[in-house]
């Protein structure tokens, strides 16, 4: 089966009313994929991912956060996790179906607690990118380095690819080049911005490993009481491997697979190895004799 790559672009209501811009490719009768980007990226972030899914029969949505790309920003500057699971249950409402999430870093997050607290999403189970239930500081913080760098932007696009190859120098390494930055910016005045809001720095510093958080997340994954694939990769610095197998220890229907040669942001660093070990997950999910469908409740 072909799917166009060139995605056709909706928007879906938030949790509270704020509009998330999406791509969306593949038959709308078949079954649901929702891709959830990571903090400080875009939808695009997917924008490998999201044909190819498609083109193995699936219904991909790929939206912008809130505070991210094109889609609202909240009006308070209030980026409490709770808000963006709020937003994956209208995600998920909307579909009328039981899709799968796939969800990384803050989309993992995200999706997790959309499942597994209530109201539950129902869905048919959790595909979580490069997150579990406790961070390795060291990786967290240099992620919010980066997002706190250049506050006063830059005069072309070209010092944001540099500033990016610097701070994943992995893709520099495997020839990436300055192709779609510009869905990373926005232009104020003469200079280009990143395309976050930058309220929401303040929410992430706050949430690397509060008390009570690590409980809370692994207490929705069990509660969720769906099938979930942890994708770690291999050379991160924000998911320890000991996490890792300590989150699919306490987690009854959790396993995981690593993917070699990739950090934290495994689908752009790694794109044909991620869906190597996402696509035979999604298949038996496919197949009656693999996860059978629960009943609503």
């Amino acid at each position: 089966m072909r799917a166009d790559a060139r995605p056709g672009h909706r928007g879906f209501a938030g949790g509270d009313g704020l509009v998330l811009a999406a791509d969306v490719w593949g038959e709308a009768s078949r079954p649901p994929v929702i891709l959830l980007h990571g903090g400080g990226q875009t939808r695009h972030a997917w924008a490998r991912t999201g044909p190819r899914l498609a083109a193995r029969g699936w219904r991909v949505i790929a939206p912008d956060l809130r505070g991210h790309g094109e889609s609202g920003w909240s009006a308070d500057g209030d980026y409490d996790l709770g808000l963006f699971a709020r937003d994956v249950r209208a995600l998920v409402a909307e579909t009328g179906r039981r899709p799968v999430l796939v969800g990384a870093s803050l989309g993992g997050l995200s999706a997790l607690l959309a499942a597994g607290e209530a109201p539950g999403a129902m869905v048919r189970a959790l595909v979580l990118v490069d997150v579990a239930h406790r961070p390795d500081p060291r990786g967290f913080r240099r992620i919010v380095e980066f997002m706190r760098g250049a506050p006063e932007g830059f005069a072309e696009v070209a010092e944001a690819t540099a500033a990016v190859r610097a701070y994943l120098p992995q893709r520099a390494r495997a020839g990436a080049s300055a192709t779609g930055m510009a869905h990373n910016l926005r232009r104020q005045g003469d200079r280009w911005i990143w395309h976050w809001d930058p309220r929401m720095l303040d929410s992430f510093e706050g949430r690397m490993d509060p008390p009570g958080m690590a409980e809370r997340l692994l207490s929705a994954a069990r509660r969720a009481d769906v099938p979930v694939l942890l994708v770690r990769g291999q050379a991160s610095d924000v998911v320890r491997e000991d996490i890792a197998e300590q989150f699919c220890r306490h987690v009854p229907r959790a396993r995981r697979v690593e993917v070699a040669g990739a950090g934290h942001m495994v689908a752009g660093d790694r794109n044909e190895h991620f869906l190597d070990a996402i696509v035979p997950f999604l298949e038996e999910l496919e197949d009656p004799e693999g996860f059978p469908e629960l009943e609503a409740t």
